[in-house]
């Protein structure tokens, strides 16, 4: 039983070391299969990732936020004493510390 591990270990391993010598001898037969292969896994990407979307209806896990008008006035309200803060500041005149 261990000659045959040991057998088709050898013979993958003769294999991944002739493997690159073999698509070199090919060139355009390796060209035309790695474009396939490219071709087939654009196509499942975009499947999977646009056209199945498209059929998945949307679904909303959390409620929408609503306006909190209470918050809003207060937020507005720190604002505007902020500009008048700001704006009382521009009157006030400052000794020449020179």
């Amino acid at each position: 039983m261990l000659k045959i591990g040991k057998i088709k270990t050898k013979k993958i391993k003769d294999f991944l070391k002739t493997f690159p010598q073999w698509l070199a001898e090919r060139t355009f037969l390796s060209l035309l299969i790695f474009i396939f292969l490219a071709l087939i896994l654009g196509g499942l990407f975009f499947y999977k990732y646009s056209f199945l979307i498209e059929k998945k209806p949307i679904e909303l896990k959390e409620k929408p936020s609503r306006f909190n008008e209470k918050s809003f006035e207060n937020v507005l309200k720190i604002c505007q004493e902020r500009e008048k803060k700001f704006k009382e500041t521009e009157s006030k005149e400052y000794p020449n510390p020179f």
